[in-house]
């Protein structure tokens, strides 16, 4: 667990005589990093980069669908669905761009990408992880802002636990930890289920005929061809394959970033350059983390300038880092593999601490500092 305290986040010391009050000085510290990002150029578009990566994507998923057929009714077809899952990853992160309005200036044509990008190619909806990303975004591990933290199978926090968890339940989530990861083979599936429920429901979704069309040509396409070329065990082999590595790649993408982090009532006071480093986690490892993770390795640079584009990130966080070390802000970087390790050590003390939530240390934490 990161070893930032409450005290560290409530009290920022900038390290320096600044003139005004302490959000003053952190706008104006936040302002100061911004204006040399901008003079750097690190936030101009990256057209030549975006077409490439896009056109690479559609050369591996068609070589991917011409194996598909080329291999016809074989087990060796779970290969070809391990190498679908891991592009599908690749295409959901091009998504994720494309969301963050990374790739054009304009709105309408990043709104164009996600939609053919996410729910045309990889079946997924758009509208529902563009909400619900955007919470997260605008105050991570905030309880009762950050829907990633909500209390569901996982417990991420017991401050937002309305009861003590007994039972089989009760056994699971003292093991949290541990099921984590085999719990993310469902995720894949989680994630279009939501999706499809979103842009069906009766709420409010921006373009939910196209969100529908899109989905439906996509996903009731996929399964026909699947079962059409496969007989019908090998044909829920193949999808079982798929969508369990598809949901681990992006768990196991996505979770690194946060869990582990200081978790903060939604009552505390933090300036956006503080809440932003304070509570997410890079992850370093070189080119094949950075392909691996699709630049979400740069997650403390992501969040302070999510509309930069992706290639940027590498080069604008020796500076943010320099940044947080002359103002004393502490700056969380470890391999991708101890990454892993806190998640699964974090889960696990949450979990133990929800048999009666309110010993739970982080509690306690949060109780004293308020």
């Amino acid at each position: 667990m990161s070893s930032t305290t409450i005290d560290s986040i409530e009290q920022p010391d900038s390290g320096r005589a600044v003139p005004g009050t302490a959000r003053e000085r952190q706008v104006s510290e936040f302002t100061e990093l911004t204006k040399m990002v901008q003079n750097a150029g690190l936030l101009r578009r990256r057209y030549a980069y975006y077409w490439t990566r896009f056109a690479v994507i559609l050369l591996l998923l068609a070589g991917t669908a011409f194996a598909f057929v080329a291999i016809g009714p074989s087990w060796w077809q779970l290969v070809v669905a391990a190498v679908l899952a891991l592009v599908l990853g690749q295409v959901m992160f091009l998504g994720h761009d494309a969301a963050h309005r990374q790739i054009f200036v304009s709105g309408r044509w990043n709104d164009w990408a996600s939609l053919v990008v996410a729910n045309l190619l990889a079946g997924m909806s758009y509208g529902w992880w563009n909400h619900k990303h955007s919470r997260h975004h605008a105050k991570p591990n905030t309880l009762g802002a950050d829907g990633d933290i909500d209390a569901g199978a996982i417990v991420f926090t017991t401050e937002n636990l309305k009861r003590e968890r007994t039972g089989l339940a009760g056994w699971f989530t003292q093991r949290q930890g541990w099921f984590f990861f085999p719990l993310l083979l469902l995720e894949g599936l989680n994630l279009h289920i939501s999706g499809v429920k979103t842009i069906f429901g009766r709420g409010a979704v921006k373009r939910r005929p196209v969100e529908m069309a899109f989905v439906t040509l996509r996903l009731g396409g996929y399964l026909a061809i699947v079962f059409w070329f496969l007989p019908v065990g090998m044909a829920f082999a193949f999808l079982g394959v798929q969508l369990g590595l598809f949901g681990l790649y992006m768990g196991a993408s996505f979770a690194p970033n946060h869990k582990g982090m200081p978790i903060v009532p939604a009552s505390m006071k933090i300036s956006f350059l503080h809440r932003q480093v304070l509570l997410s986690r890079n992850i370093r490892g070189g080119r094949f983390v950075d392909l691996f993770m699709g630049g979400l390795n740069y997650q403390i640079e992501h969040h302070l300038f999510p509309s930069m584009a992706s290639p940027s990130l590498k080069k604008v966080q020796p500076m943010v880092r320099q940044f947080c070390a002359d103002r004393g802000i502490s700056y969380t970087e470890t391999t991708l593999l101890h990454s892993y390790r806190i998640v699964v050590e974090y889960l696990n003390e949450v979990g133990l601490a929800a048999r009666d939530p309110f010993q739970c240390p982080l509690v306690a934490e949060f109780r004293a500092a308020r």
